[in-house]
């Protein structure tokens, strides 16, 4: 009988509510061990084995609660540039860890942000991120995947449709008015200095470029230059050894060719394409080139033609008598460049100066 009464307070006691996701329900311990235990004729034995699991049953209720996630989106059709409001929340964490989406990064990329904040406690989590679209059409929220603990949970997808209710002929207000303001130099250089200091570089680097190209066609094309290119041209001429080994023929070939092309360069005359008696009127019609100059590529020219027709042959101290006549006169050659540059820039008229300097380098 004793045994009876304690175990009849026991039932007392553990009548409780039990909640299972938000949903409570009632559940009277005492009237539910009455309908199955001593009272209804079963022994003590089961009565007791029935308590303990029903302690067991209790105590599992009471750490199964699990965690509640909820979104809600507050407008499904927006204007153009209209601000909504989605938001999570989580209920029932315990202190646990919530993972999501960083902060401005929850939503796609469509979606303006205007503004994104978290509150969250030991119990809930709360995420409230209000957007604008700038854009017309239909676009989706996906399931935003949110792992509380070590568990993954996921939102349902929303669509929002974004439409223009600007209508043909609104009259559109500006918020402010117009304001005159005065610009003075300092604000005129202020807003324009970086591109006019970008028109004086770029007018610089193409004067430089100018500058670098025309110094290095005068350098290419200058008589000094002409004239060592035209020594060095001459001197592999002399290391092929043609004097030596008597090769007339081939010497003179050379030996005008290359003399036709310094003067082309040198003189700007056609010497490459006239005959020699052609070139030899021209010398003398012109009057570019020095007498003493003159004198030397009519006879060498003269000789030459000769020896390829073989009408001559020459000794081999004609051809190094030759060969050094041209040498001197591709070395004296700026001498009659600078006489005619002198007399081109002193005309019309020469000072008396000019023209002992002019007899001079003639």
């Amino acid at each position: 009988m004793k045994l009876v009464m304690v175990n009849q307070r026991n039932i007392c006691h553990s009548e409780r509510n039990l909640t299972v996701r938000g949903s409570t329900k009632s559940i009277s311990a005492l009237s539910f061990l009455r309908k199955s235990n001593g009272y209804n004729g079963v022994n003590d034995k089961y009565s007791v084995l029935f308590k303990v699991f029903l302690c067991f049953f209790i105590i599992i209720s009471s750490f199964g609660f699990s965690q509640t996630l909820s979104s809600n989106l507050d407008k499904t059709t927006l204007a153009l540039g209209e601000v909504a409001v989605f938001k999570i929340q989580i209920l029932d964490l315990d202190g646990k860890d919530v993972q999501i989406a960083p902060r401005n990064e929850l939503l796609p990329f469509h979606f303006e942000m205007v503004n994104d904040s978290i509150a969250k406690q030991k119990d809930i989590y709360l995420r409230s991120v209000k957007f604008a679209i700038f854009e017309e059409g239909k676009f989706r929220i996906p399931e935003i995947e949110v792992k509380v603990g070590g568990k993954i949970m996921k939102t349902i997808p929303y669509e929002v449709e974004v439409i223009n209710t600007a209508k043909k002929g609104d009259q559109i207000n500006d918020i402010m008015k117009n304001k005159d303001v005065e610009l003075d130099m300092k604000d005129y250089w202020d807003l324009y200095k970086f591109y006019v200091l970008l028109v004086l570089i770029i007018i610089a680097i193409i004067v430089l470029i100018i500058g670098i190209v025309k110094w290095g066609r005068k350098r290419k094309s200058s008589p000094v230059v002409t004239t060592n290119q035209t020594l060095k041209e001459l001197e592999k001429l002399r290391k092929k050894n043609y004097i030596e080994n008597e090769n007339f023929r081939a010497f003179y070939v050379e030996l005008i060719e290359i003399t036709r092309a310094f003067m082309t360069r040198q003189y700007q005359i056609p010497a490459e394409v006239l005959l020699t008696d052609d070139l030899i009127a021209y010398m003398k019609n012109t009057n570019v080139i020095s007498q003493e100059n003159e004198k030397t590529v009519e006879d060498i020219f003269l000789r030459g033609d000769l020896v390829k027709f073989a009408k001559t042959i020459p000794t081999q101290e004609i051809m190094s008598r030759d060969f050094s006549a041209i040498r001197d006169f591709v070395k004296r050659s700026t001498k009659d460049v600078e006489a005619e540059q002198l007399r081109n820039a002193s005309a019309p008229y020469l000072s008396e100066e000019d023209e002992a300097r002019l007899r001079k380098l003639k």
